[in-house]
């Protein structure tokens, strides 16, 4: 039992790098599809306000906040 827990904690220490990687790669997608964005001035705000936040949240190591912040942002933007 010792040993499948300790396997376990090991392989979520490991998985939690990969899903930090995620969020710049998120970002990458706003930053390339703001630049050739067709939506109002309204919704380019609310996706910088997102990804803004995002980002905010990816450096203070809430990654989940991150990836689903970014991820609102890509839906405003029809991605």
């Amino acid at each position: 039992m010792r040993v499948m827990l300790a396997a376990i904690v090991g392989l979520t220490f490991l998985a939690s790098p990969a899903f930090a990687n995620q969020c710049p790669a998120l970002m990458t997608k706003i930053d390339t599809a703001m630049a050739t964005a067709t939506v109002d001035d309204a919704t380019k705000a609310q996706v910088m306000a997102l990804y803004e936040s995002g980002k905010a949240a990816h450096e203070g190591g809430d990654h989940a906040k991150a990836e689903t912040d970014l991820g609102e942002a890509l839906k405003l933007l029809g991605m």
